[in-house]
């Protein structure tokens, strides 16, 4: 069953999900549903010719920041020191840049205009982070999400430079999170040792037990 969310600010259970998560339709974007959101593994997921869509997954696909696999290759690259990371020094670039990159099978962006704004509201009041990779000066790659206690669910990526997106990654497993929430599956992440993990698993880990 799908919900409708009216005025009031709560979410049905998580449990009781569609077979592909998703959970209630409406609401709105601001930062108190925001929080509520990802505090109980609930996310919203929907495009400009949609009503606010919101999931929870039935699994998740998640890091455990020491589960994190660096290649050789990649190793070289982190010393090597072929670029600069910073944190929430240009969260609205990333946010801007994750949206404008173009992903296989997928027709437009699900990062609207409005989920910017959101966003950017939820950084300003210090739910929302963001991680740079700067190369000579120019954005070549990042990463943002938001802090949901010590998980940080992910919300999207990009590399305009090889490998940038990587570096972000692994400076984000070394800023003391329990967990980082990738959301959606990839091969690029699975190859870097995310994995699958339940909704029981995933809400005990955001509840802190």
């Amino acid at each position: 069953m799908i919900f409708r969310l009216d005025e009031r600010l709560l979410f049905p259970d998580p449990a009781l999900a569609e077979p592909d998560g998703l959970l209630a339709v409406g609401g709105n974007l601001s930062v108190n549903r925001l929080l509520l959101a990802y505090q109980h593994g609930i996310f919203p997921w929907y495009s400009d010719d949609t009503p606010i869509l919101w999931y929870s997954p039935h699994e998740r696909f998640v890091l455990f920041p020491q589960e994190l696999k660096v290649s050789k290759t990649m190793r070289r690259v982190l010393r090597s020191n072929a670029f600069t990371v910073t944190v929430d020094q240009s969260f609205k670039d990333v946010v801007a840049a994750c949206s404008q990159i173009g992903r296989p099978g997928q027709d437009g962006t699900w990062i609207t205009d409005d989920m910017q704004a959101a966003y950017l509201e939820l950084h300003q009041q210090g739910h929302a982070h963001s991680v740079e990779v700067w190369q000579n000066g120019e954005l070549a790659g990042g990463l943002y999400g938001v802090q949901a206690g010590k998980v940080f669910c992910g919300e999207s990526m990009f590399s305009k430079i090889s490998n940038a997106s990587k570096v972000a990654l692994a400076h984000l497993c070394g800023m003391g999170f329990s967990l980082i929430d990738c959301q959606v599956y990839t091969d690029h992440l699975a190859s870097m040792g995310a994995r699958m993990i339940s909704r029981e698993e995933y809400i005990g880990i955001l509840q802190g037990e």
